[in-house]
């Protein structure tokens, strides 16, 4: 009897210590979380509180520090008047259409390139493919000299076809969707055959549809590059009605002033579309891929 109750002590006592070791180990994750979240969140409060300062409230230092993240008076006219004090609108229209146009252009190449690196045969796939990730090794500015000389021979210089049609082909894209694509089983594919469906049939209604993650997953980082790319509009954009965001924020700032109400008044703005596009694609990043119709 007293073997078997040391017995339940010492079992107890495992569990209790069990239990301390796990609250220990939740409590110092939960503390270093909660820290990182503050770290990250950080400058977004900081840019929408300066967005509702007057400018000359922006670098006053209260007596005390939490005063300084709380404007005196909110002036929501900020937002207004960085519509006003530029072309914002047209900005952004012009980010829109350009992002959309690079993402929806990058995607369908991408899937058509990694299609075909994934499930056709012919001469030098592999070797072809080897130098296709070759390219994923050239910083972009190495290349960017280049493709410019070569857009000016062409006659794109201050284009829509210079901000778009360069960043519609990607080794990235396509290797990320070619070792999609080898993951997914050959029975409905072989099926597809059978019934005479094309290579382009079975790429469109059968290959497309179970790579939603993947796809949903590209397109959220095609759009938000796109974006957010400021390098290459202001080297090929001379015309401010072709100017995209990022580039029609630096109005704001000149030699001798910057307006920093404004300018983040209109950084804010111009998080909104890259929000909305991560909360409709943000589901696909945790589904997986449910294939129906295979049986036995």
């Amino acid at each position: 009897m007293v073997e078997k109750e040391l017995k339940q002590l010492t079992i107890e006592e495992l569990k209790s210590r069990k239990q301390c070791q796990t609250f220990v180990r939740r409590f110092i994750s939960y503390f270093f979380l909660t820290i990182g979240t503050f770290i990250m969140v950080g400058p977004f409060v900081w840019m929408l509180v300066t967005s509702l300062k007057n400018p000359g409230e922006i670098f006053s230092y209260q007596k005390a520090w939490w005063m300084d993240w709380v404007p005196t008076s909110f002036v929501w006219q900020n937002y207004l008047k960085a519509w006003k004090v530029v072309p914002f609108a047209r900005f952004y229209l012009n980010s829109i259409f350009v992002s959309l146009a690079t993402t929806f252009g990058q995607v369908l190449t991408s899937a058509m390139a990694g299609y075909a690196f994934a499930r056709l045969n012919f001469p030098g796939r592999d070797k072809i493919f080897l130098g296709y990730l070759a390219t994923m090794m050239i910083p972009g500015a190495v290349t960017m000299i280049p493709v410019f000389i070569l857009l000016r021979y062409i006659g794109w210089i201050d284009s829509y076809q210079a901000l778009i049609l360069p960043g519609i082909f990607t080794a990235y894209g396509t290797f990320m969707l070619r070792q999609f694509f080898m993951t997914l089983p050959r029975d409905l594919e072989d099926a597809a055959k059978i019934d005479g469906c094309s290579y382009f049939g079975i790429f469109w209604r059968i290959i497309l549809p179970l790579s939603k993650p993947a796809l949903a997953t590209l397109f959220t980082f095609t759009f938000m590059g796109s974006w957010m790319n400021f390098m290459w509009p202001l080297i090929v954009i001379n015309s401010q009605e072709k100017f995209t965001l990022p580039v029609g924020l630096a109005y704001f700032q000149s030699l001798h002033h910057t307006d920093w109400s404004l300018l983040m008044a209109g950084s804010l703005m111009m998080l909104l579309p890259i929000l909305l596009v991560f909360i409709f694609c943000q589901r696909f990043f945790v589904e997986g891929i449910k294939l129906t119709g295979i049986k036995g």
